[in-house]
């Protein structure tokens, strides 16, 4: 079973989205997934994350919330990014 670690950063400032979405990173097993809500497209976070080999879905939603899923594992559906 896997574990998810979830952060609400819409209301955070920078540079603690960032620095939150590093230690989540860091944290991350095979199994546990990612999830975060931001109010914009995370750029270094996403770049980082890529560069380490994760795989990574992005949506943003039409309210112009971003929901992004980032996972060790291959296999991301897109079902997994729900409404929080």
């Amino acid at each position: 079973m896997s574990g998810r670690i979830f952060l609400d950063a819409r209301e955070l400032e920078h540079p603690v989205p960032l620095e939150r979405g590093i230690a989540a990173l860091r944290r991350l097993n095979d199994t546990d997934h990612f999830y975060m809500l931001h109010r914009k497209y995370p750029v270094p976070l996403i770049d980082m994350a890529q560069a380490q080999g994760f795989n990574i879905r992005t949506e943003e939603r039409p309210e112009g919330v971003w929901h992004i899923l980032i996972a060790r594992h291959a296999k991301i559906d897109r079902e997994e990014l729900v409404d929080v």
